[in-house]
Order: C-alpha cells, then sequence, then structure tokens
C-alpha cells in the first residue's frame, strides 16, 4: 500500500509537540527525558471537558496538532484510534469500586473505561460523522493501527487519521501489564500526493526476516521497547530527518511490516550529521 503523510502529533516524555520534538528525532539536539504533560483539550465544550480522562486528553492533543499542521477538516476525515490497553487508570478504578463499595459505580467512569472512549470524545470535539475505528493488538498496537489506517486510506480513496496513545496502567495492573511511559503520536493519511504532503509511505506486510529498526539513543529504545505506542518512533524520526529510509515494524509473531519512506518536504530541523536511529536497513 501507498499512502502519503499531511500532518504529525506527537506527545511524550520530553518530547512536547512535533515542532519541539523534530530537532530531538532528527539527531539535531538532544534527548532530555522528562514528565509527559498532557492538557486538558481546548476542542471540547466544558462538560466534556470536565468529564474526560488522560487517555481522551492525550488523543485529542496528538490528533489536534496533526490536523493542524495538515490543514485539513477533521470533522470529514475518518480516524483510526490504536492503543494497546486503553485507560487503565479508570479500569483501576472501576475494579475498586466494585471489590469495596457494594459493586456501586460511577456511570461516567463506566463510559470512559470502554476503548472507544477516546473516538466517541473525538467525534464531539470535532464535530465529526465520518468512520471510525478503535482497536488494540498488544505490543502491535501502533503497526496494527498503522495498517487499517493505510487500508482505509487505499480501498476508501479517503483521508484517514492513524491516532495511537499509550498510559502507564496503575499498581497493581502495572506488574500484570507494565506499560513504560504516557506516550501518543498522531498521522493525517492521504491515499494521494497533495499540496500538503510531507513524506510517502508504502508498506508491506511480510514474513519476519530482518528485526525492528530500533533508536540509537538508549533512553529513546527504551521508550519504543517500552510503551507500544511508542513502537512509531523509528517512522517519526525518519520523518524529522526528512530522507529516504527503508524501516522495519515489528507485527504479530513471525509477521514483520516493511515501510519505505520517501520525505517529500525536507524539515529545517535535520542534521545529517548525526542519526538517532540504529538498524535502518
Amino acid at each position: 500500500m501507498r499512502v502519503y503523510v499531511e500532518g504529525i502529533g506527537l506527545c511524550g516524555p520530553g518530547l512536547n509537540g512535533w515542532a519541539a520534538s523534530r530537532p530531538v528525532l532528527a539527531g539535531a539536539a538532544s534527548y532530555l527525558p522528562a514528565p509527559t504533560v498532557v492538557l486538558p483539550s481546548p476542542l471540547l465544550p466544558p462538560n466534556e471537558r470536565r468529564r474526560s480522562v488522560e487517555t481522551v486528553r492525550l488523543a485529542l492533543a496528538v490528533g489536534r496538532e496533526a490536523f493542524a499542521m495538515a490543514g485539513r477538516e477533521a470533522a470529514a476525515t475518518a480516524s483510526v484510534f490504536a492503543s494497546s490497553g486503553g485507560d487503565g487508570a479508570t479500569i483501576h478504578e472501576i475494579l475498586e469500586d466494585l471489590a469495596t463499595r457494594g459493586g456501586e459505580m460511577s456511570p461516567t467512569r463506566f463510559h470512559n473505561s470502554v476503548h472507544n472512549a477516546p473516538a466517541g470524545y473525538w467525534t464531539i470535539a470535532t464535530g465529526s460523522r465520518a468512520p471510525s475505528s478503535s482497536l488494540c493488538c498488544h505490543d502491535a498496537s501502533f503497526a496494527a493501527g498503522l495498517l487499517e489506517a493505510a487500508a482505509q486510506a487505499t480501498v476508501d480513496d479517503r483521508a484517514v487519521a492513524l491516532i495511537a496513545y499509550d498510559l502507564r496502567y496503575p499498581e497493581p495492573l502495572n506488574r500484570a501489564r507494565p506499560i513504560g511511559a504516557v506516550f501518543g503520536m498522531a498521522l493525517v493519511l492521504t491515499p494521494g500526493l497533495t499540496g500538503a504532503s510531507l513524506a510517502r509511505l508504502e508498506l508491506e506486510l511480510r514474513r519476519s526476516a530482518s528485526g525492528a529498526s530500533v533508536m540509537a539513543v538508549a533512553a529513546l529504545e527504551q521508550l519504543r521497547r517500552g510503551t507500544p505506542a511508542a513502537r512509531s518512533l523509528p517512522l517519526l524520526a525518519g520523518l524529522a530527518r526528512g530522507v529516504p529510509r527503508v524501516l522495519v515494524l515489528d507485527y504479530l509473531p513471525g509477521l514483520e511490516i516493511g515501510l519505505s519512506l520517501e520525505p517529500l518536504l525536507l524539515p529545517a530541523a535535520a542534521d545529517p550529521a548525526r542519526d538517532v536511529m540504529a538498524g535502518a536497513k
């Protein structure tokens, strides 16, 4: 499949938005880990903003940034939301309520617990009636989301936004399913070249052969390995550097996704003297 990238959003530890993070991912600035900052979304009406949880705030933040960059109308654009674990904090609170408070449960907590809650808030925030999918695939959730978004863009011949996000679980759930950090990213993809296209991506689903592309900076590689949505970092680093790349993403056992990246606009932050990626073929 071949798709084009129009917009990018990013929010993670020490990665506060695409514009600020691009020099780091391009290798032109050092990576300084710091707690992820997720602000309430101005897209939501006040009542929904008060009820929203961190998964929603994170998804809306990166989606808003990607659409602002693309200059595209979110209300008319299909969306794919991908998360390995959804809202673990809300699940933790529900389990506590069931165990300690006689089984009474807040309706707000319940509707925030479902996996497609961020997609629902997104439709409220943007006024969208376009198709929306929400999926998970354990550590391969980003790869599964990218395949789904590219397939929809190709088959339906329409723009599709991919919004991938993950948050840590509270204890004791974290011991059973550790997720390293709060991390979200978004891409606005189109099936054809437009005036806003930043890069061309060609995707190939194939049998595993060469192993996933990794990050050369140890802290970024730790982030990539520890947080499913951060498996997007090699692709984001390739987009930041603005040079052609051939990348590999892990998928299901025995399968991988080959990615050919061809930038169409060179970002000013790219520094050919340095590279934060390793394992790119």
